[in-house]
């Protein structure tokens, strides 16, 4: 139960990282407020898609590529929380070799 519970600190620290990082280029390229930053990204790392449509060019990358690393890291958070329940699972199809 450890395991499993480290394994989900960790996935949720990827996902804190990622919407830290969403809301930064956000803020930086599309001069969104922090709040609208904030619920851009959250609903780009949620599969939802952008709230606000972005206005300039550079806005207009930054989102494309961050919704393809949002792709990615739901990919990435699946298998980091499932990798601990998987592993057990195996364990228990375990057979000796003398069976």
């Amino acid at each position: 139960m450890r395991r499993i519970f480290g394994h989900f600190l960790v996935a949720m620290a990827v996902v804190a990282a990622s919407l830290l990082a969403g809301m930064a280029g956000y803020e930086h390229f599309e001069d969104l407020a922090w709040r609208d930053a904030f619920i851009n990204s959250a609903m780009l790392l949620g599969g939802m898609g952008p709230v606000n449509s972005p206005q300039s060019d550079g806005g207009k990358i930054f989102a494309g590529l961050f919704a393809l690393y949002a792709g990615l890291v739901f990919l990435i958070v699946l298998a980091i929380v499932l990798t601990p329940v998987i592993h057990r699972v195996l364990h228990t199809f375990h057979w000796d070799e003398a069976d």
